[in-house]
């Protein structure tokens, strides 16, 4: 225990208290000051550029409500894309559950659901 010194012959205890990780503490204060929801849509929109390989060519990017919108520049590349929509939605969920500051209890917004390209 630790005292401090009050000048007199009695110290005054002060308790300990658990010591937390850094990794244990920041999740919590991401959801303490309602961060959580931008955090989320910009792991996703950074997953979807790790793992389409379609970063340099997309536009724009909006995510509501499980849908995750994508425009990109190039028809071929988009067609590309098309094909690989499902394998691609299952590898940007994997990879975001991977991430450990994503929250997935957030009701607004989780996981990618479905895939629109334009």
């Amino acid at each position: 225990m630790a005292y401090i010194n009050r000048g007199d012959k009695g110290g005054m205890r002060i308790p300990r208290r658990k010591t937390e990780g850094i990794g244990d503490i920041l999740p919590q204060c991401i959801r303490m000051l309602g961060l959580s929801s931008g955090l989320n849509t910009h792991l996703i929109f950074k997953a979807w550029d790790d793992v389409s390989g379609a970063g340099p060519f997309t536009l724009r990017r909006y995510f509501r409500s499980g849908t995750l919108y994508i425009t990109v520049n190039s028809s071929v590349i988009r067609n590309q894309l098309y094909f690989q929509k499902d394998a691609l939605i299952e590898k940007i969920n994997k990879y975001i559950a991977d991430e450990g500051l994503f929250d997935s209890n957030n009701a607004s917004v989780g996981q990618v659901k479905n895939l629109i390209l334009k």
